[in-house]
């Protein structure tokens, strides 16, 4: 295998002529993708209710409808980003979006709980092979200032679908009135996901495809097992499999141990590995923001289930007016996203450090005030302080993304965005496992308001940790940019 030059692009790799005409145009429609997989994580848990009146079904077994996608996603991401790389993101992408809308029709018409489960998991792997290909797409088509710009818009659209999730299921469910309208929570990614395809047919480059090589069969199977191992109990929280299913933990962590291993070895006999461990000793800065981006989706991502069961299940607010309580942040964090892109170039890993204490503050005063106001004003005096946490979640994962991303070689662009994508999936299923399981515990000792101040307060701790993950690599950053520049 050939080294990584300093700025991560492999020596003698052929380089475009020049940008792409239409490459904003062609990121407009994945962006449409991207929205609509990451939507279908959070919108379909306000429906739950209706599903399971309609469906006849236990809490437990429909609850699967949300986690099982979960998984699914999880599990394909790595595999797809490396077979986009091999064999064309473009193929990957329109093969996956296509995939993801016949699945979405095949749940909203499916007559029974489980062809609707079948259905929602065959969905979720078509939402895994599309999502690493959106990142890598924006490796291929921009470079520079503008490679900023495009993850800025890019990290928008991963807040604003997570946030708006509640939101708009619950607008939906108001439209389609009756026990069967949680089926057009599905059919809607149908006329969207049609229109993006032939977007997509038109728009989005043709590129020759990587070196194939063999697909490291072993490696998928060691980093399957691992992921699955480390998420079944997670995504099984709430019908007890944090209980029942502990010993996973273990033994996800010996399989993903034994994966970096064989993995190495691969590389070492100069095979294609699924996952290039020069990613981690070689690219400046992955390794760093992989791992913040998997802690920090805890908290980012386990503080919307616990505010949807606070307002709904203690103050009794509907699931459309739960999701607008906690629209002041989404808005923040679009805003300061598309700022962020602009000064990622200039200010790097500084942004996220600022950000992340933003985030911090603003959850800190949040928990406050859920704890110490009347729930009746709650949605009102929230609005400063989710503005400040969004706005710093702008100044996260949008920085965080171009800077993890940002010298990792365009051939391995795909596998790279997978991996990223992996942490911050496991980060998010840890996240809406143990904030939830950590309300409803406090709320059997003591009053909803505290146990929701508790909850938010486990997220700021994730978020700590992630500010101090950052901080170390700010500092890194500015050490190496003081080391003096010697002549060989």
């Amino acid at each position: 295998m050939s080294p990584l030059s300093p700025t991560g692009v492999e020596p003698g790799a052929k380089r475009s002529p020049g940008p792409d005409p239409r490459r904003w145009h062609a990121l407009y429609v994945t962006l449409v993708a991207g929205f609509m997989i990451l939507l279908d994580v959070t919108i379909v848990s306000v429906a739950l209710p209706s599903m399971q009146r309609d469906l006849r079904t236990d809490p437990a077994t429909v609850q699967w409808v949300v986690s099982g996608y979960a998984l699914t996603f999880a599990l394909a991401l790595v595999v797809a980003g490396r077979l986009g790389d091999a064999v064309g993101r473009r193929r990957i992408f329109l093969a996956a979006l296509s995939a993801f809308v016949l699945c979405s029709a095949a749940v909203g018409a499916a007559p029974d709980v489980g062809l609707v489960i079948a259905a929602r998991l065959a969905q979720g792997v078509a939402a895994g092979f599309l999502a690493p290909q959106n990142s890598a797409l924006i490796q291929q088509l921009f470079t520079g200032a503008e490679r900023a710009r495009a993850f800025g818009l890019f990290s928008a659209t991963v807040g604003i679908s997570s946030a708006v999730g509640p939101v708009a299921g619950g607008v939906i469910l108001a439209l389609a009135t009756g026990t069967r309208g949680w089926r057009w929570i599905f059919y809607v990614n149908v006329p969207i996901g049609i229109l993006a395809i032939l977007l997509g047919l038109w728009l989005l480059p043709r590129t020759t495809p990587g070196r194939r090589g063999h697909l490291d069969l072993p490696g998928v199977a060691l980093l399957g097992a691992g992921v699955l191992a480390f998420m079944l109990p997670l995504v099984q929280a709430e019908s007890g499999g944090l209980r029942r299913l502990w010993w996973l933990f273990p033994a996800g962590g010996l399989l993903l141990f034994a994966f970096a291993r064989w993995e190495i070895r691969i590389a070492a006999r100069g095979l294609e590995p699924l996952v290039d461990p020069r990613l981690i000793t070689s690219v400046r800065g992955y390794a760093a923001g992989a791992a913040l981006a998997t802690v920090y989706f805890v908290g980012f991502s386990g503080i919307w289930l616990a505010f949807a069961l606070y307002f709904q299940d203690s103050l009794g607010y509907s699931p459309l007016k739960s999701g607008l309580a906690v629209t002041p942040f989404a808005v923040g964090s679009a805003i300061a996203a598309v700022v962020a892109s602009r000064l990622v170039e200039r200010a790097g890993r500084l942004l996220t450090v600022l950000g992340l204490t933003a985030v911090a503050t603003g959850l800190g005063a949040t928990a406050l005030l859920l704890w110490l106001v009347p729930p009746g004003t709650a949605e009102w005096v929230l609005i400063p302080a989710l503005l400040v946490s969004g706005f710093g979640s702008g100044f996260v994962i949008s920085p965080n993304v171009t800077m993890t991303l940002r010298d990792v070689p365009v051939s391995m662009a795909g596998v790279a965005g997978g991996a990223l994508q992996t942490g911050q999936r496991i980060g998010a299923a840890v996240g809406t496992a143990v904030l939830p399981g950590l309300y409803y515990l406090v709320l059997g000792h003591a009053t909803a308001r505290v146990a929701i101040a508790l909850a938010v307060g486990a997220g700021i701790v994730a978020v700590l940790v992630s500010l101090a993950l950052a901080v170390g690599d700010w500092r890194a950053d500015r050490s190496e940019a003081a080391e003096p520049v010697t002549d060989h």
